[in-house]
């Protein structure tokens, strides 16, 4: 591909932290070829993040029958015309499916004459080496050695930005916004909520910064009821809003409190100061990165983890950014 325009694919389903960190492959690829038109074959409510963050061209759905044959060992000749077409049109596929015994793999070459490197679905325990690592060792085929690890996002400057609910205004002077996600893809992941009500109201006497609170649709009922654990004329609840949105409100936020999860994958990216509680998952492989983001993993798991300690985490956080 080098010294000519190419079309790249890039096929990546998982959930939201697995795209996110998956975002140095694209950003890797767009710094190699410049001049590639670059397409990501995935779920479009979270591939979306990398259109919108100008590190794709293009985003495909990766859903219906008509892909799901390409994992089947009978099809032979009679795959599907439209995906077969599709594969045909790039130079250079990177799949990151699970595909154990290369079936789709297989499928692709019959219908497309492109380049086609196969990346891990997930990177495999007791590695030692953080799953952006991993995820960019295919582009090493590629003669690309020196790629960035680190997620980054950047959004275009939106008018939309975050403003207080009810009466519409921004925060006072001199104050910002603490972005808090108080759930994750797993209970287990979970800080328990009676903690998270007396951190937010013993953190609202604390500081005076403004507080968005991110849910998905798991998580309304939760959002709820600690709402009113914090000033309303403070408060902006983001629940179950399209990512590219959220993304926008985070990336306003002067500091972020989450656990182990995408969202807070997706806050660092941004560049936000994140305080990540962190459980079982081996931070090694799996936690977020950035010179901006700190972890509070307790020896003997979350719910051991004391609001004394989580409060003082996040006020020198914010302080921190402040003196930044």
């Amino acid at each position: 591909m080098a010294g000519r325009q190419g079309r790249i694919l890039v096929i990546r389903g998982g959930a939201i932290g697995d795209f996110i960190l998956t975002l140095p492959v694209f950003a890797a690829l767009r710094r190699a070829f410049p001049s590639a038109h670059i397409t990501v074959l995935g779920y479009p409510w979270i591939a979306g993040l990398a259109l919108a963050g100008r590190l794709v061209d293009e985003v495909q759905a990766l859903e219906g029958r008509d892909y799901a044959l390409f994992f089947s060992p009978k099809v032979g000749a009679d795959l599907p015309a439209e995906p077969a077409a599709f594969f045909a049109g790039f130079d250079l596929i990177v799949s990151y499916l699970f595909d154990p015994d290369r079936t789709f793999e297989t499928n692709v070459h019959r219908v497309s004459q492109a380049q086609f490197f196969a990346g891990p679905h997930r990177p495999g325990t007791g590695l030692g080496r953080h799953a952006t690592e991993v995820f960019l060792e295919p582009l090493q085929a590629l003669a690309i050695f020196d790629a960035d690890p680190v997620p980054r996002l950047r959004l275009p400057r939106s008018s939309a930005g975050v403003k207080l609910r009810g009466n519409g205004q921004h925060p006072p002077a001199g104050t910002g916004w603490l972005g808090a996600h108080p759930g994750s893809g797993s209970e287990r992941k979970n800080w328990p909520e009676e903690r998270w009500a007396r951190l937010l109201a013993e953190l609202s006497r604390h500081t005076p910064e403004s507080l968005l609170l991110v849910g998905g649709e798991a998580e309304q009922d939760r959002l709820s009821r600690l709402a009113p654990h914090w000033p309303a004329d403070r408060l902006r609840i983001a629940r179950n809003e399209p990512l590219v949105q959220l993304a926008t409100r985070l990336a306003g936020c002067t500091a972020f409190l989450g656990h182990d999860s995408g969202i807070t994958h997706l806050a660092a990216a941004l560049g936000v100061p994140v305080l990540a509680m962190w459980g079982e998952t081996d931070p090694a492989i799996w936690s977020p990165r950035g010179s901006g983001a700190r972890l509070l993993r307790p020896e003997h798991g979350l719910g051991t983890l004391s609001e004394e300690r989580v409060l003082a985490g996040l006020l020198d956080l914010l302080a921190a950014g402040k003196d930044a």
